[in-house]
């Protein structure tokens, strides 16, 4: 399969894990750090798992949209919180894990379940995650408040 991009980002990191990320046009430009868990000093900074959850999330979100204005369906304002977490693969590395929550309020829940598994199989996040990385679907249909509550 050969993807001819329409958009590429581009992002520099120097430091790692305790340095900092800037991209090509400066709109992300913020120092990252460790998390307390795997070791480091946490604080007021981002790390690679934020990074990746926001990315995966917007994605996810416009994803299960192009999904629901394809099927014609009609719904509430849809959200998708991702987790994600960061462990040993018990092969001397690294693995990630996720879970993405998918609100898609104002449907029943089998209409719900079926859209998220759409976008599930549009989203470029998903697709270069599939076969890689655990990824795990929780589908919901409360309001926008409750699900922002949930946080």
């Amino acid at each position: 399969m050969s993807v001819k991009p329409i958009y590429t980002a581009i992002a520099t990191a120097t430091g790692g894990r305790n340095g900092h990320v800037v991209s090509s046009d400066k709109v992300l430009d913020l120092e990252v750090r460790m998390p307390k868990e795997l070791g480091g000093s946490g604080g007021a900074y981002s790390n690679p798992e934020q990074l990746f959850a926001a990315g995966y999330s917007a994605c996810f979100d416009s994803a299960l949209n192009h999904v629901i204005k394809n099927e014609k369906a009609t719904t509430g304002t849809t959200a998708v919180r991702a987790h994600v977490g960061i462990g040993s693969n018990n092969a001397g590395g690294f693995a990630l894990v996720v879970n993405l929550e998918a609100n898609v309020p104002d449907v029943d829940q089998e209409t719900a379940n079926a859209l998220v598994e759409k976008a599930h199989q549009v989203c470029p996040y998903s697709n270069a995650t599939r076969g890689n990385v655990e990824v795990a679907l929780t589908i919901t249909i409360l309001s926008a408040e409750a699900f922002a509550a949930a946080n």
